[in-house]
Protein backbone atom coordinates (compact mmCIF):
# COMPACT_ATOMS: atom_id res chain seq x y z
CA UNK A 1 0.00 0.00 0.00
CA UNK A 2 1.65 3.86 -0.97
CA UNK A 3 1.22 6.82 1.61
CA UNK A 4 -1.84 7.92 -0.64
CA UNK A 5 -4.23 4.70 0.13
CA UNK A 6 -2.92 4.66 3.58
CA UNK A 7 -3.96 8.32 4.20
CA UNK A 8 -7.51 7.39 3.14
CA UNK A 9 -7.81 3.96 4.66
CA UNK A 10 -6.52 6.12 8.12
CA UNK A 11 -9.69 8.34 7.36
CA UNK A 12 -11.69 5.39 6.60
CA UNK A 13 -10.64 3.96 9.81
CA UNK A 14 -12.00 6.96 11.98
CA UNK A 15 -8.79 9.41 12.62
CA UNK A 16 -9.37 12.99 11.71
CA UNK A 17 -7.79 14.50 8.19
CA UNK A 18 -4.90 15.68 9.24
CA UNK A 19 -3.29 12.35 11.02
CA UNK A 20 -4.73 10.50 8.23
CA UNK A 21 -2.54 12.64 5.43
CA UNK A 22 0.76 13.43 8.40
CA UNK A 23 0.85 9.97 9.46
CA UNK A 24 0.66 8.06 5.95
CA UNK A 25 3.93 10.20 5.25
CA UNK A 26 5.44 10.52 9.03
CA UNK A 27 7.28 7.12 8.70
CA UNK A 28 9.31 8.22 5.68
CA UNK A 29 10.82 11.52 8.10
CA UNK A 30 12.02 8.92 11.12
CA UNK A 31 8.91 9.91 12.93
CA UNK A 32 6.81 7.29 14.23
CA UNK A 33 2.95 7.24 12.82
CA UNK A 34 1.48 6.76 16.48
CA UNK A 35 3.49 10.17 17.25
CA UNK A 36 1.98 11.94 14.06
CA UNK A 37 -1.22 10.46 14.87
CA UNK A 38 -0.92 12.52 18.30
CA UNK A 39 0.41 15.20 16.80
CA UNK A 40 -2.08 15.90 14.18
CA UNK A 41 -5.49 14.83 16.15
CA UNK A 42 -6.23 18.36 16.75
CA UNK A 43 -5.92 19.58 13.30
CA UNK A 44 -9.21 18.14 12.18
CA UNK A 45 -12.20 19.92 10.27
CA UNK A 46 -10.51 22.77 9.83
CA UNK A 47 -8.51 23.08 13.62
CA UNK A 48 -12.37 22.45 14.58
CA UNK A 49 -13.38 25.69 13.25
CA UNK A 50 -14.19 24.78 9.51
CA UNK A 51 -10.50 26.92 8.87
CA UNK A 52 -7.70 25.21 6.33
CA UNK A 53 -8.35 22.01 5.40
CA UNK A 54 -7.35 19.29 8.03
CA UNK A 55 -6.01 17.22 5.29
CA UNK A 56 -3.72 20.47 4.26
CA UNK A 57 -2.47 21.07 8.06
CA UNK A 58 -1.49 17.25 7.75
CA UNK A 59 0.35 18.04 4.25
CA UNK A 60 2.06 21.00 5.75
CA UNK A 61 3.76 19.03 8.67
CA UNK A 62 5.12 16.49 6.61
CA UNK A 63 6.42 18.87 4.78
CA UNK A 64 7.58 21.12 7.63
CA UNK A 65 9.16 17.24 8.23
CA UNK A 66 11.06 17.28 4.89
CA UNK A 67 12.18 21.32 4.53
CA UNK A 68 11.84 22.83 7.81
CA UNK A 69 15.13 23.77 8.31
CA UNK A 70 15.49 25.73 5.36
CA UNK A 71 12.84 28.72 5.77
CA UNK A 72 13.08 29.51 2.42
CA UNK A 73 12.50 26.09 0.70
CA UNK A 74 9.75 25.38 3.48
CA UNK A 75 7.57 28.69 2.51
CA UNK A 76 8.23 27.60 -1.53
CA UNK A 77 6.81 24.10 -0.41
CA UNK A 78 3.68 25.29 1.49
CA UNK A 79 2.79 28.03 -1.45
CA UNK A 80 3.34 25.51 -3.91
CA UNK A 81 1.40 22.59 -2.20
CA UNK A 82 -2.04 25.61 -0.59
CA UNK A 83 -1.72 26.61 -4.68
CA UNK A 84 -2.20 23.26 -6.11
CA UNK A 85 -4.69 22.30 -3.60
CA UNK A 86 -6.88 25.27 -4.08
CA UNK A 87 -6.41 24.69 -7.93
CA UNK A 88 -7.53 20.86 -8.18
CA UNK A 89 -10.45 21.63 -4.85
CA UNK A 90 -11.26 25.43 -5.47
CA UNK A 91 -10.44 26.58 -1.48
CA UNK A 92 -7.78 25.46 1.48
CA UNK A 93 -10.93 26.26 3.52
CA UNK A 94 -13.12 23.51 4.97
CA UNK A 95 -15.90 25.16 5.36
CA UNK A 96 -16.17 26.63 1.83
CA UNK A 97 -14.98 23.06 0.73
CA UNK A 98 -17.97 21.57 2.37
CA UNK A 99 -20.74 24.33 1.66
CA UNK A 100 -21.56 24.62 5.33
CA UNK A 101 -20.32 26.23 8.22
CA UNK A 102 -19.26 23.08 10.79
CA UNK A 103 -19.13 25.65 13.45
CA UNK A 104 -22.73 25.47 13.90
CA UNK A 105 -25.16 22.85 14.86
CA UNK A 106 -26.67 22.95 11.34
CA UNK A 107 -23.45 22.99 9.39
CA UNK A 108 -22.61 19.99 11.17
CA UNK A 109 -26.02 18.47 10.61
CA UNK A 110 -26.17 19.66 6.67
CA UNK A 111 -22.54 17.62 6.87
CA UNK A 112 -23.89 14.28 8.27
CA UNK A 113 -27.53 14.14 6.49
CA UNK A 114 -25.06 14.65 2.77
CA UNK A 115 -22.71 12.10 3.89
CA UNK A 116 -20.13 14.71 3.40
CA UNK A 117 -17.45 13.47 6.09
CA UNK A 118 -18.02 9.78 4.42
CA UNK A 119 -18.10 10.74 0.82
CA UNK A 120 -17.08 13.99 0.10
CA UNK A 121 -13.73 14.21 3.09
CA UNK A 122 -11.70 10.69 1.73
CA UNK A 123 -11.40 13.16 -1.71
CA UNK A 124 -9.98 15.71 0.19
CA UNK A 125 -7.30 13.50 1.99
CA UNK A 126 -6.73 11.38 -1.43
CA UNK A 127 -6.30 14.63 -2.95
CA UNK A 128 -3.87 16.29 -0.70
CA UNK A 129 -2.04 13.42 0.04
CA UNK A 130 -1.29 13.17 -4.41
CA UNK A 131 -0.12 16.36 -4.07
CA UNK A 132 2.05 15.69 -1.15
CA UNK A 133 3.31 12.87 -2.47
CA UNK A 134 4.25 13.98 -6.26
CA UNK A 135 6.07 16.89 -4.38
CA UNK A 136 8.08 14.84 -1.50
CA UNK A 137 8.77 12.05 -3.93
Amino acid sequence: MNSIEEAVQLFDQGYMCSQAVFAAFSEGFDLPKEQALKIGACFGSGMRRGEVCGACTGALMALGLKYGEDKAKSNEACERFLDEFESENGSIICNELLGCDIRTEDGVEYAVENNLFKEFCPKMVESAAKILNEMIY
